[in-house]
């Protein structure tokens, strides 16, 4: 007979969403006489990527800050300008300090399980939900999971899919070359090959920084390809001469607007980027989720199904206009963003991009855009909404 453990809860991911709800949960009173399962394949203990955000004065990552900087630059070929973001600060967060700190703030709480196992299959059940690892089966009445796949989301047609994919290297040079004060938020400088591609650049001292090869575009690169143009910016933009790689990373966010909604189940709640959470015109997941995260957990308390929870507001439909506009005219991207800096301030977008803007300052950046692609893309998005079948 199969052996099944019970919990109240399991989170699947021990990532940013996972530990963040996990952590809410456990120092949450109404949560005490619970039972909680954390599973990930991973033993979380390495730096595998770092979080970016900006922020007003002092947060709740305060502690795991490793890095701020007070200015950003962004650059063109037909512009370039150096901003003061105050009273904003940009903040870097390494992975590896995060999963530290909260590891060890569930350290001690009785109610929370870690198990270092894969999971092959959730299944609800109806008065419960089945998750199947390599080598255990458990049960809980609910259950939230950060496991995402692009399939997820690309089975669909209704909402276009980009990605946000990228490869970075921290270099450590011999020329004091960099702006320790100074992160370069975006570099479209470089050859954008019909594509919307731009160099990110967060420097941690005169000599050492993190340079990143983005990509806002619908399919990955070979590997060499980023390589290369990292090299080529590193050589023959920055002139840095002799450098030596110390770390590296890789990824890929998801730009979508679909909702992942189908994926909820009355008892199963997808987090993080598996539920929608990265930001679809940035792919800024971080922020996004430490906002949800106190969300979700008032709404478990209500015993309400999981899947009748919604976050969708008019900023949804701003992003969705975006990537309509990205996903038809994905060479134009550089144009888009160079026009936004060239008749917006920094705080005014990150405003925005925080969805804390008022409707006028929403008219006054939407109106910094290049006006016909979008205005196309609301007809066209607005065309295809009354033309869309009624369900029965």
């Amino acid at each position: 007979m199969e052996k099944i453990t019970q919990f109240d809860y399991i989170i699947i991911g021990a990532g940013a969403a996972g530990l963040m709800l996990a952590s809410a949960l456990v120092n949450d009173d109404f949560f005490n006489n619970t039972s909680i399962l954390l599973l990930d394949r991973d033993a979380k203990r390495s730096n595998d990527r770092t979080w970016c955000f900006w922020e007003k004065g002092e947060g709740s990552f305060e502690s795991i800050v490793s890095k701020t900087w007070n200015h950003i630059y962004f650059g063109s070929e037909n512009f370039s300008k150096d901003y003061s973001i105050t009273p904003y600060q940009y903040k870097m967060v390494r992975g590896a300090n995060f999963y530290k700190a909260y590891f060890d703030g569930l350290k001690g709480k009785s109610n929370i399980t870690f198990q270092q196992e894969e999971v092959a299959e959730i299944v609800d059940m109806g008065s419960k939900v089945k998750v199947t690892t390599h080598r255990s089966t458990y049960s809980a009445s609910k259950v939230f999971s950060s496991s995402f796949d692009y399939t997820m989301a690309t089975h669909q047609k209704k909402y276009p899919v980009l990605q946000q994919h990228f490869l970075g290297w921290t270099v450590k040079i011999e020329k004091p070359v960099f702006n320790p004060d100074q992160a370069t938020y975006m570099d479209f400088s470089i050859p954008q090959k019909g594509n919307t591609r731009f160099m990110y650049l967060l420097p941690f001292s005169k000599n050492e920084a993190l340079v990143e090869y983005t990509l806002f575009s619908k399919n990955r690169l070979p590997k060499e390809a980023y390589e290369n143009a990292i090299i080529h910016y590193l050589e023959n933009h920055l002139k840095c001469g002799r450098y030596s790689i110390t770390e590296t990373e890789q990824g890929s966010i998801p730009m979508t607007c679909y909702d992942f909604s189908e994926h909820h189940t009355e008892n199963i709640r997808y987090i993080g980027t598996a539920g929608g959470w990265a930001k679809p015109s940035t792919g800024y997941t971080f922020m996004s989720t430490a906002k949800k995260i106190p969300v979700l957990v008032d709404f478990i308390k209500t015993g309400k199904p999981l899947n009748t929870l919604s976050f969708k507001n008019r900023f949804w439909f701003y992003d969705l206009l975006f990537l309509d506009v990205l996903a038809k005219h994905n060479d134009q991207g550089h144009k888009i963003f160079e026009s936004l800096f060239k008749k917006s301030d920094p705080q005014l977008i990150f405003r925005f991009l925080d969805e804390k803007s008022s409707f006028r300052e929403d008219i006054d950046f939407i109106l910094s855009c290049p006006k016909k692609i979008f205005i196309e893309a609301f007809f066209n998005r607005i065309f295809k909404r009354f033309r869309s079948p009624k369900p029965k």
